[in-house]
């Protein structure tokens, strides 16, 4: 069973990322990688050709994408939306989701964050 690897999308607070590779996660973002100002397709498909599940506060865009992908027979990795919660609260939410579902479980599939208290 292999960690999830994670994408942060533009939105989300960079201050997450040290915490999640301390744990061991292997997490980048749009930031580090030059790509912030992309579409979110083109995040969606950069995280896809990267085998990582992409994390976003875009709720309106990303879940369309989702149900896009599946309509047209297209895998992903993951997709893991959230509301704008405090940085502690939406690491600790986002480790929960993390330390229970492998790669593996997170192909295909939408979650959100919310549900993960």
């Amino acid at each position: 069973m292999s960690k999830v690897k994670l994408y942060l999308n533009e939105d989300i607070h960079t201050a997450v990322v040290r915490p999640l590779k301390y744990r061991g996660f292997d997490v980048v973002t749009t930031d580090e990688l030059g790509k912030k100002g992309q579409s979110d397709l083109t995040q969606l498909k950069f995280a896809v050709k990267q085998k990582r599940a992409i994390i976003s506060f875009n709720v309106k865009d990303f879940v369309p994408l989702h149900k896009e992908y599946a309509k047209a027979g297209k895998e992903h990795y993951g997709i893991i939306v959230s509301k704008q919660l405090p940085i502690g609260e939406f690491l600790k939410r986002l480790l929960n989701l993390c330390s229970s579902l492998s790669a593996e479980d997170m192909k295909n599939r939408l979650e959100y964050l919310s549900q993960w208290k």
